[in-house]
């Protein structure tokens, strides 16, 4: 009797060991599928200013840039006194404007004027896994439980589903009871008498709209199935004047598109020199562009920078007038049209 007690309990403890390690290698196997899918959008987001490995002076467009450069994302003595959320925020922040009567950025900012931002672009779930990737390259681990987040988001999202649910029963009783009792009496029904009840349902349908966008934030692309209307573009010569000098200051102090593109001997080489943008884009194609790049090409390298209305009208306009001289010699090819 005591053998079969003791295989028993050696029973339990394997197979409490056995669910351990399922557990343990299937953490693993997330937490492996997170690195190579952030490696894959760090590889095609990231790398050609930062350099494979983050070094600066790696990526074949950081020589490129103005002051100040990239970091160095291999430094793990710098790059260690940021938390994961400085990094994701870094990367999911809205585009400042950096003109001396503009937004005032701190010095200790983890991120430099010509960096663009993903907030439009990536799910905030496929921020994390690039956040992953830059914690690999000065040897440090995520701490950041990304599937914890998405877990809780869904369970949010349930909870708030049977909230609504059960309000909008309520709610339907409620009315269902005043218009019976309106009809037996013989008079108009009174709203009022399920008011507190219909405003309950308001309010879980506000909470689950709340839960239901937070849940596809985390795990969709903001910008996938938006499509950009076309842009009325007249306007009186001295507005499009005024709104062409808006554009030329926010193409350099707020979207650093100098830092990707090149104009005369100035900018990046990720993208196409706009020099002569004037002659060979439409305007109207560009302000589409720029509000949505992934709508019109899904894999191209730009992201969408969060540019409103005014804005892409403003840049749109201003590189309407860019036409210089076409060039003696070929330009040379860039990464992307």
């Amino acid at each position: 009797m005591r053998a079969w007690r003791r295989i028993r309990v050696f029973g339990a403890v394997v197979g409490v060991v056995g669910l351990s390690g399922l557990i343990g290698a299937g953490c693993s196997m997330m937490q492996s599928e997170q690195a190579a899918k952030g490696k894959k959008l760090y590889a095609h987001y990231c790398m050609h200013c930062h350099g494979e490995t983050g070094k600066q002076n790696e990526g074949f467009n950081w020589s490129s840039m103005s002051d100040p450069k990239p970091k160095d994302l291999s430094n793990k003595s710098e790059m260690g006194t940021f938390k994961d959320e400085d990094i994701f925020n870094t990367i999911s922040r809205d585009m400042k404007d950096t003109s001396p009567n503009g937004d005032k950025i701190g010095d200790d900012e983890f991120a430099v004027p010509t960096m663009p931002t993903f907030k439009y672009t990536l799910s905030e779930e496929e921020i994390w896994g690039i956040v992953g990737y830059v914690r690999s390259l000065h040897g440090k681990k995520l701490e950041f439980n990304v599937e914890g987040r998405k877990k809780e988001l869904q369970e949010a999202k349930q909870s708030a589903e049977q909230k609504y649910q059960e309000a909008e029963r309520l709610e339907q009783e409620a009315e269902k009871k005043a218009n019976d009792e309106a009809e037996k009496k013989g008079v108009e029904v009174d709203d009022n008498a399920y008011a507190k009840e219909v405003q309950a349902m308001g309010q879980a349908k506000k909470e689950l709209d709340q839960a239901t966008a937070a849940l596809a934030n985390f795990t969709t692309r903001p910008g996938k199935g938006v499509n950009i209307a076309r842009p009325d573009l007249n306007m009186k010569p001295d507005v499009a004047a005024k709104m062409t000098e808006i554009g030329k200051q926010l193409y350099v102090t707020k979207y650093g598109c100098n830092g990707c593109h090149k104009i005369g001997e100035d900018g990046g080489k990720v993208g196409p020199a706009l020099d002569r943008a004037g002659y060979r884009l439409n305007p109207t194609w560009v302000y589409r562009w720029l509000r949505n790049p992934q709508a019109m090409k899904p894999d191209t390298r730009m992201p969408s920078l969060g540019l409103n209305d005014a804005d892409a009208k403003a840049v749109a306009l201003y590189l309407k007038t860019l036409r210089a001289p076409k060039p003696d010699k070929p330009l040379g090819k860039v990464s992307e049209e």
